[in-house]
């Protein structure tokens, strides 16, 4: 383009201009944050640019450069962040460094300020900001170029664009007089800037192609805000200047009236161009048209006489006519151009016709709701109405066009209660405008009143009364409105309050401006309302009513406090005195309610003159009197008219007339009122107290009346503001009498004593009745209270009634018999329910409220005891019913009794009443025997801990509580005394007599327990006096002996409660000295003789038959293991505890049997940490290593102990000796014992070993007495552990002999019970009894055999020795030198191999059981668990025989011939019925490994898996074997191929769920040990992937928590796994890598939900790894989407990349063995790229694995061929991409078997004619079934599918008979 013409005439100006401009610039760069103001605008497209702007860019670094060129691209974002960039950059520069960019920038500026997207635009003047901060005055030449772009930026469109606008601007002119001397400087260039923009069309915008629609959008955007800058232009450049001081004209000045000027003729020059705007106006847009408005305001405002007469002609149809107007957002300068034109120009409306130009469009406008700017418009209407000419409307009906118009507009805003404000402020402002202004409308006095009247009348009665009141619609004039009743009901209700409020104003300014014109209508509304009284139409006179009465409550809060008369001279007074006889006859409920407000209102001795002023009967009021009612007078009325007409009768208006009667009660003359309602009341001529209901109703409504009274500010001078203004004799006579000689109590009779009383709700206190007569009262209530808790069925709660007697001693009680107990209980419960916070009256009286409160308690606990007496007490179910009515009140009353009711009840009560609670809780405990003990004790516990809660006792009292709750008593406590903490005698007693007292001690310990439990331990065993503690030592011996008790046991919950206490308690030492104290007295005192039975098994291990010893030996045990377990007690209590047990060991010279017997279980719990210790008995006489060798010596003294005899002491101390030398299974806990033993010991032990195989064939001895051989088994342990390195093979011999020997004996009456129970099942017929059959059977397996018990003992040791021998070949010691590996390995498998044999006998037993039924089954497993502890052993050694132990022992087995194998064995082993864990993971770890695992899965009579390849089967002549051929054992088969869906409604634990999961484990772990592409492993594979059921999936997905993943991928933190998610992940992720779920399974049990979710998940990995298609398909066939999601989230997650690395790894380490084959991976890309090359042919296949690899299918490409057709390359796709989808495996395998596929056609063989592959993609097969005719050779699959799918046996070819 050109240079402009000129332009060399003002370049020469030019200088001076820049030097003015940069006077207007700031030095420095800060940006001050004052703006114009909130002006927003759009853009527009510049397509004229100078020479000048458009230089090229020379001077500028080349960064900048690059950026600079960015911004000319198209895309969006490119010029975001090359203007981002740009921003840093010029950051960094200052000054002089900016310059050379300037120009570039501004050229670039001018196009990116008109950018559509807003973030551009944003950003442009983001980088503006940096500039003119950077080069501050050096812009001043570029200002004027700049400044009209830079003003039109300020009204864009986008408040954050205009901002960034306006910053730049004021980063350049901080100050707001620099930024209006800048505008000053540079308007004429704005005024051209925005004239050229006004002047473009949409298609002169761009010249770029864009969308029609983005292009209509710009233009509309840069018009707008071209209008909105030049309004804002002209506001500011031609406001009135400041001429205050101006003496001398400068530069400023003179600048300012060149801009004025400028402005002027632009002004002009532009409304002249474009014709008014006109054009502009009319425009769709309602940004367009809004700006237009501004700018015509602009105009109007600052250039008027730019408006010619031509012009106001044009433009006052355009803006008078503007309420076509619909988009609210054009109103606002709609109404400013609308006011300014008529107030400027009031001739124009004389150019046009107003009822069609105007009115028509503003009675739309004000329908429509000013249609959506009521916050806006309606303020504005008045204004209109000051502007509108008179003279061309008529008054009359203009004003009731616009007041309908404008009520009809509410429904437009019905949504908002601000809305409908505004719409009636605006009505109420205009209506009183318009009878002010009346005169502006008529000239004569009568019109102008007639003009009021009318509006009035049409307006405020006919419509907005007649709305307020809800007339039907043939009363009110058809406007279209919508009925409030339409509305929502909280808008309803507002609009009508506001509607009333907007009526009471107008009646206030009617009242203000005439009282004529409000009299008209006061007298309309009463005309109104006593004709509506008049209807038969009930609802509407109720209606009309109610409204009445909610203008009236309005009336009260907005006039009434304002002083105003005229509501009761005017208004409500003649109302009511013409309405007062309808009322009073009518009985209508709405009627006494509006009397009631009005008296409310207005006062009693007003309102009751205007009503009565009517009556003709009465005489009452002298005409002169007028209504100046005097007090006796008014009194007199009251009982003449009012008291009998609201008093007489009970019914629906009843409550209505006594708010009335209440109203009426005036202060002065309220004594002798109240005295008078209620003597009329209780009046015997009116038939006494005939309706209590209606003086209860009475009371309560006075209740509220002393509230509402009280609630004033002058408290104690209102006459019925306290509740003895109201007390009256006959009320508490009355209440008195229905308590004592009411025959037959009613529930209104209890209802009126409740409204007597008062206490309903917490803040209801308020009584009638004087506190005396309020303690007789209750003394009857709990009169009856003790009588029927006397009558109770229940012995524990009638033996209470005498002790809350002994406990109110003062109270005289007479207890009735003759009448109905439940009536009368009934009726005294409802009445405390009614009247319940009433009893904090009687907080003086604390023996009658102690008891009272007892009494409820003791009540509700029967309550909750009724309910376990259902099924147990027959004789109670009767009495259970009745006694129920008055027990649910009672525990009514008790959920009432929070813990802020018990703070208010005084201290002493609360003490009293813990006393008789705990009393009748002991009772309840002890006595009642015929209950369920463990329901029982735990809901006494909960009752009571709800008690004391509530009470809330001190320390002390709490503790006295606790102690009356621990009395001695003749069935408690059962071991020990409180008083001596001696253990109690009960040898002697009765069987019966003491059953029954352990039953009940065992009841009490659950209840303590319990309490403990919910308490804490602390308030039972340590109390507090004299600053210390006193301890219960008592209590914790007492409940250790008992051991068990109904719910609980020591050693599950009190021994855990008390360690916690004493390790959180360092002063708790002296209480468990007392108790170790109390129980070894007591177990000295009282073991017994006979012990040898709990003897003969406490070596094994002391504490796992515990429960078989003596109480107090028990008790003595547990707690000090558990004391040294939790670390309480250390070796200075051990020394302490052994130098007790040394010190009452002899008496004299003669040894303490009973301490000799119980010192082997002391010692072996306080040895060791005697050992550690390291001190030889400190401040003893002898050390510890010479109390042990004296009892070595003593023992040694006895003969060898198989020639013991029963009746001798030398069992005790060998025990005592062997119980000094513990053994561990960790052996390096024994090694740590055997460093504190001395030589000298050592020598002593090996000698006492040796001394018992110096009998000749002590080897060989079989002993009556069991206890020898323990003995003799636990001593060889301890020689072995202690002494086994000086051991010679003599001593080798005789430990192996004896271990063998007790084995072996076991095994053989395992055996012989296998083949007994073999025999009897064999010989069951059909004819036999099952019954029979089942107890034959227990006969057999029922072992009493001594064997079992010494094998046991025997395999401890073994197990024993299996560790230590271990131990030293892992960790090379020299411990056990002597016993050399030769000897040992033939010896431990020979035990071993005995070991196998007792753990398939008893899974045998089982198994031939189980062939006859599950009973039979059940009860050989039940044998099991009577004898756990020797199978845990037999299961622990199992695991860790060698497999060729095991082979021999299944080979054993096998060849005896038995009804069934070794596996059926394992398996019934591992499903048993009563399934042992250590058991069931030995079986499950046999079946999963070698040699078993083989014969695990395949059913016998199958093919046996081969590891033979099918590559070298191909190369035969003999194909594949028939899948049908294979069938899987059937132990596992129903649980793999018939799996029912019940399934998955069973628990997550359930015994059947375990069970298929275990199956499963094993199936999944077998599969993946067979050999890749064998024989036996495609066959099985194919087999389980054609018959098992899906069902598995949907189970394990039940256990796998996929919400919890769900949640975690919302949170989108994938270190934040929740702990059960990650473990299942884990689990699945080491069976995927490892390809086992072994260590998931050892970790199984016992079983869990969580546990059983790991093995789910290992199973899920396991199914990934070896059936991956198996699982795609059942994933594609889901339906649920939800769950697919989660599920496809899940594997993506935390299985898909083990997998996927596995994949690659294992196509990694393949050998193809073949030249012209070759693979690739990528493992970024998960892709494998397979090279196939023959002669001159070759084919590049690409294999992508997706990202949820296997739930989604392999994806598998092409890339590159050389020499092959495309049919043939389509065919090797479809091949390779089959082979990988279908493939159950590794795809290494399927590659290899596609390569083998592919070689097989170029070596000739044909392809099968339906699959087109030569090797089946499913089992790999070669086609083989040949057509007889054609000769063509199929899949044996592939045809089997033709003939199912076709149904018909032809060749799919020839189409002949196959």
């Amino acid at each position: 383009m050109g240079r402009p013409k000129g332009d060399a005439a003002r370049s020469k100006a030019r200088p001076s201009s820049s030097s003015l401009a940069a006077s207007l610039l700031p030095s420095g760069s800060a940006a001050a944050a004052v703006g114009f103001g909130g002006y927003i605008g759009s853009f527009r497209f510049d397509t004229s640019l100078s020479n000048e702007d458009s230089a090229p860019f020379l001077d500028s670094d080349s960064e900048v450069a690059q950026h600079l060129q960015r911004l000319s691209r198209k895309d969006p974002t490119t010029k975001i962040k090359a203007l981002a960039s740009l921003s840093e950059l010029l950051k960094q520069k200052k000054g002089k460094e900016l310059l050379p960019v300037i120009p570039q920038w501004t050229f670039e500026y001018k196009k990116l300020i008109l950018d559509y997207n807003r973030d551009v635009r944003r950003a442009t003047h983001d980088v503006m900001t940096n500039v003119v901060t950077g080069v501050g005055r050096d812009l001043a030449p570029h200002l004027k170029s700049i400044m009209g772009p830079w003003w039109f930026s300020q009204f864009d469109m986008v408040s954050e664009v205009s901002q960034a606008a306006k910053s730049s601007l004021q980063a350049a002119f901080p100050a707001q007089e620099k930024r209006l001397d800048a505008l000053n400087l540079c308007s004429a260039e704005i005024f051209a800037y925005l004239e050229e923009n006004l002047k473009l069309t949409p298609q002169s915008l761009s010249d770029k192609a864009l969308a029609s629609d983005e292009l209509e959008e710009m233009y509309q955007q840069m018009i707008s805000s071209s209008l909105v800058a030049l309004a804002t232009l002209l506001d500011i450049l031609l406001h009135e200047p400041n001429k205050a001081g101006s003496g001398n004209i400068n530069a400023e000045s003179k600048l300012a009236s060149k801009a004025r000027r400028v402005a002027t003729s632009s002004a002009e020059t532009l409304f002249s161009f474009h014709k008014c705007f006109l054009n502009f106006l009319k425009s769709e847009s309602p940004s367009i048209r809004s700006a237009t408005y501004s700018l015509l305001s602009s105009f109007i405002k600052n250039v008027p006489e730019v408006l010619s007469e031509g012009d106001v002609r044009c433009l006052a149809p355009a803006l008078l006519g503007a309420f076509r107007e619909n988009n609210p957002m054009c109103h606002s300068s709609m109404w400013e151009a609308v006011l300014l034109f008529s107030r400027k120009f009031p001739q124009s409306w004389v150019h046009l016709n107003i009822h069609k130009s105007v009115l028509n469009h503003l009675w739309q406008f004000l329908r429509n709701g000013c249609f959506g700017s009521p916050r806006v418009s309606y303020p504005a209407l008045i204004l209109f109405l000051e502007v509108m000419p008179t003279q061309s409307v008529e008054a009359d009906k203009f004003f009731v066009n616009f007041f309908k118009n404008l009520l009809a507009g509410r429904s437009m805003c019905n949504s908002s209660s601000s809305d409908q404000l505004s719409l009636l402020r605006a009505a109420t402002e205009c209506f009183l405008w318009g009878l002010r202004n009346a005169s502006r409308y008529c000239d004569d006095p009568n019109s102008i009143y007639d003009l009021q009247v009318n509006l009035i009348d049409k307006v405020l009665v006919k419509i907005l009364w007649a709305d307020f009141l809800e007339l039907s619609a043939g009363s009110i004039p058809t406007t279209p409105r919508k009925p409030a009743e339409n509305l929502s009901m909280d808008n309803s209700i507002r609009y009508l309050q506001d509607l009333g409020r907007c009526i009471l104003e107008i009646l206030s300014g009617l009242n203000l401006l005439e009282q004529n014109l409000l009299s008209f209508f006061c007298k309309s509304v009463q005309e109104s309302f006593l004709n509506m009284l008049q209807q038969e139409n009930l609802e509407i006179v109720t209606g009309s009513m109610r409204k009445m009465i909610d203008f009236l409550l309005l009336l009260k809060r907005y006039s009434v406090p304002q002083g105003e008369s005229w509501p009761l001279d005017q208004f409500m007074g003649p109302l009511l005195c013409k309405a007062f006889p309808w009322i009073k006859s009518s009985e209508l409920i709405d009627g006494f309610k509006l009397l009631s407000v009005s008296v409310s209102m207005f006062g009693p001795r007003k309102i009751v003159p205007v009503l009565i002023d009517d009556i003709e009967t009465s005489t009452l009021l002298s005409a002169e009197e007028g209504r100046d009612m005097s007090p006796d007078k008014f009194i007199k009325v009251f009982q003449e008219i009012f008291i009998p007409w609201c008093m007489d009768g009970y019914n629906s208006s009843t409550a209505a007339r006594q708010d009335l009667l209440l109203s009426l009660l005036d202060d002065e003359c309220f004594t002798q009122q109240w005295s008078d309602v209620i003597s009329y009341v209780f009046n015997q001529q009116n038939q006494g107290f005939h309706n209590l209901a209606a003086t209860e109703m009475l009371l309560e409504k006075a209740r509220d009346e002393i509230r509402k009274r009280s609630s004033g500010q002058e408290l104690n001078e209102r006459m019925g503001s306290r509740p003895d203004h109201w007390h009256h004799r006959l009320i508490e006579s009355t209440a008195l009498n229905l308590v004592r000689s009411s025959p037959m109590p009613t529930t209104s009779a209890a209802q009126f004593l409740c409204s007597v009383l008062g206490g309903s709700t917490e803040d209801s206190s308020i009584s009638f009745a004087s506190r005396s007569s309020l303690v007789l009262i209750y003394k009857g209530i709990l009169e009856s209270l003790l009588s029927f808790i006397k009558e109770s069925p229940l012995c524990s709660v009638n033996d209470t009634c005498s002790s809350l007697i002994v406990e109110a001693a003062d109270i005289e009680f007479d207890l009735r018999n003759s009448v109905d107990v439940i009536a009368v209980a009934k009726f005294a419960a409802e009445v405390i329910d009614g009247s319940f916070f009433s009893l904090k009256v009687l907080n003086q009286d604390a023996t009658l409220l102690s008891t009272v409160l007892s009494s409820i308690y003791i009540i509700d606990l029967e309550s909750r005891i009724s309910s376990l007496v259902d099924n147990t007490l027959n004789e109670f179910k009767e009495t259970k019913k009745d006694r129920s009515l008055v027990c649910d009140f009672v525990h009514a009353v008790c959920s009432k009794m929070n813990n802020q009711f018990w703070k208010s009840i005084n201290y002493d009560v609360r003490k009293s009443s813990a006393k008789i609670l705990v009393q009748s809780i002991r009772s309840v405990v002890l006595l009642e025997d015929d209950l369920q003990p463990c329901q029982l004790t735990l809901l006494c516990a909960s009752w009571m801990t709800e008690v004391l809660g509530y009470l809330s006792l001190d320390q002390t009292d709490e503790e006295i509580i606790c102690g009356l709750l621990l009395l001695e008593c003749d069935v408690w406590p059962m071991w020990i005394g409180p008083s001596s903490s001696a253990s109690i005698y009960t040898h002697g007693m009765p069987a019966h007599l003491c059953n029954l007292r352990k039953s009940r001690s065992q009841r009490f310990v659950a209840f303590i327990d319990s309490l403990i439990m919910k308490l804490g331990i602390h308030r039972f065993l340590v109390g507090h006096k004299d600053n210390g503690f006193s301890s219960q030592a008592w209590l914790s011996a007492e409940i250790l002996c008992t051991w068990e008790w109904p719910g609980g046991g020591v050693q599950s919950s009190f021994l855990p409660a008390l360690v916690s206490f004493c390790k959180s308690e360092p002063s708790s030492g002296g209480l468990l000295n007392s108790v170790f104290d109390i129980l070894l007295n007591g177990a000295l005192l009282v073991h017994g003789e006979d012990e040898e039975e709990s003897f003969g098994n406490m070596w094994v291990d002391l504490n796992n038959h515990i429960e078989d010893a003596e109480p107090f030996l028990r008790a003595l045990v547990s707690l000090i293991v558990t004391l040294f377990k939790e670390d309480l007690w250390r070796e200075e209590e051990a020394m302490a505890a052994f130098k007790m047990l040394t010190d009452k060991l002899f008496i004299g010279e003669e040894t303490s049997q009973n301490c000799l017997r119980i010192s082997p279980f002391i010692m072996s719990i306080i040895i060791s940490p005697l050992r550690k210790s390291g001190v030889s008995g400190e401040d003893t006489h002898l050390p510890l290593e010479a109390f042990l060798i004296g009892w070595l010596e003593r023992s040694l003294s006895f003969p060898p102990v198989v020639l013991w005899q029963s009746g001798e002491d030398m069992q005790d101390w060998f025990q005592l000796v062997i119980s000094c030398y513990p053994v561990s299974k960790k052996a390096e806990e024994t090694k740590e014992l055997q460093r504190h033993v001395s030589n000298e010991e050592r020598t002593l032990l090996l000698d006492l070993f040796r001394k018992q195989r110096q009998v000749p064939g002590a080897s060989s001895v079989v002993t009556q007495l069991p206890a020898v051989q323990i003995l003799l088994a636990r001593l060889i342990v301890v020689a072995v552990s202690y002494c086994g390195n000086d051991f010679n093979e003599e001593d080798w011999d005789f430990v192996f002999s004896n271990l063998r020997r007790l084995i072996q004996s076991a095994v053989v009456v395992m055996e012989e019970t296998s083949e007994n129970v073999n025999d009897f099942i064999s010989g069951v017929s059909s004819m036999d009894k099952e019954d029979d059959t089942l107890e034959g059977l227990g006969h057999i397996v029922c072992i009493s055999d001594s064997s079992i018990d010494n094998a046991k003992n025997a395999l401890s040791a073994f197990s024993l020795l299996n560790a230590l021998v271990q131990h030293k070949s892992v960790e090379g010691e020299d411990s056990l030198n002597s016993l050399a590996d030769e000897t040992w390995d033939p010896v431990k498998d020979r035990i071993l191999e005995g070991v196998l044999r007792l753990f398939f006998c008893t899974g045998l037993t089982e198994a031939i059981a189980a062939s006859y039924s599950p009973e039979a089954a059940s009860i050989v497993a039940s044998f099991r668990v009577d004898h756990l502890q020797f199978w845990e052993l037999v299961a622990q050694l199992v695991v860790d025989s060698s497999p060729r132990a095991r082979d021999r022992a299944v080979r054993a087995v096998e060849f005896w011939g038995l009804s069934k194998g070794a596996i059926s064995s394992l398996y019934a082993i591992m499903f048993s019925s009563k399934p042992i864990p250590s058991l069931q993971l030995a079986a499950y770890t046999v079946l999963s490994t070698e040699p078993i695992s083989r014969l695990a899965i395949v059913a016998d009579g199958n093919a046996s898996p081969s590891d033979e390849s099918l590559s070298d089967q191909d190369s035969g002549n003999v194909g594949l074997p028939s899948e049908e051929k294979l069938r899987l054992r059937d132990e596992i088969s129903c649980m793999v191929e018939n799996l029912n869906y019940e399934l998955l409604d069973t628990d997550l634990t359930a015994p059947e769920r375990v069970q298929t999961f275990l199956a499963w484990s094993l199936l999944l772990s077998h599969v993946n040990s067979l050999p890749s592409l064998t024989e036996g492993r495609e066959r099985l594979v194919h087999y389980i992937e054609r018959t098992a059921n899906p069902l598995i999936l949907d189970s394990l997905f039940q256990h796998i928590p996929l919400e919890q993943y769900m949640a975690q991928s919302l949170k989108k933190k994938d270190g934040d796994v929740a702990s059960e998610l990650s473990v299942v992940a884990s689990a699945a992720t080491r069976a995927i890598t490892t390809g086992s779920s072994l260590s998931t399974v050892e970790s199984l049990w016992p079983i869990e939900s969580g546990k059983m979710a790991s093995l789910a998940g290992a199973i899920y990995g396991l199914m990934l790894r070896v059936l991956p298609a198996y699982v795609r398909e059942w994933f594609s066939e889901m339906r649920d989407r939800s769950a697919s999601s989660l599920i496809e989230a899940f594997t993506r997650s935390w299985c898909s990349p083990s997998l996927i690395k596995n994949e690659l790894s294992q196509i990694k380490k393949a050998d193809f063995n073949d030249e012209s084959f070759s693979v690739s991976i990528s493992k970024s890309a998960n892709e494998v790229v397979a090279t196939y090359t023959k002669d001159e042919t070759g084919m590049d296949l690409v294999i992508r694995l997706p990202v949820s690899y296997p739930l989604r299918p392999v994806d598998v490409s092409c890339t590159k061929s050389i020499g092959i057709s495309d049919a043939k390359q389509r065919k090797w796709l479809m091949s390779m991409l089959m082979f990988v989808r279908n493939q159950n495996g590794a795809l290494a395998e399927a590659i290899r078997i596609w390569k083998r596929n592919s070689d097989k056609e170029f070596e000739g063989v044909e392809d099968c004619p339906i699959c087109y592959s030569v090797i089946h993609t499913v089992n790999h097969s070669l086609p083989r079934r040949a057509c007889t005719t054609c000769k063509y050779k199929f899949h044996k699959a592939c045809l089997d599918k033709w003939f199912l799918t076709s149904h018909k046996k032809v060749c799919p070819l020839c189409q002949s008979p196959c």
